[in-house]
């Protein structure tokens, strides 16, 4: 395989783990949206104390998006979109 054609198939899975990162991200918006809420309403009309008086709802909001957002999650969903992608590949044939 050469230099050039290595390179364009390595860009391709950069640009399908970027966009699987970006649904990744989606859906844990999605799925932690309650918390998000309340971190907003707490941190609203604040500007450096929101640091100490929001600290509980932070926490809460990045536990909940780490079940969403992390390397185990991602590495799934490259596993289902590999399958994806044979089985679609093994219709064409």
């Amino acid at each position: 395989m050469g230099y050039v054609q290595e390179a364009r198939e390595n860009h391709v899975k950069k640009k399908v783990e970027e966009a699987l990162r970006s649904k990744m991200k989606q859906k844990a918006l999605k799925e932690c949206e309650r918390y998000t809420t309340k971190y907003a309403e707490c941190a609203s009309g604040r500007t450096i104390s929101v640091v100490w008086q929001c600290r509980k709802q932070a926490n809460e909001l990045n536990e909940c998006l780490h079940q969403y957002t992390n390397d185990s999650v991602l590495e799934e969903m490259k596993k289902a979109y590999m399958l994806q992608q044979n089985e679609q590949g093994s219709l064409r044939v």
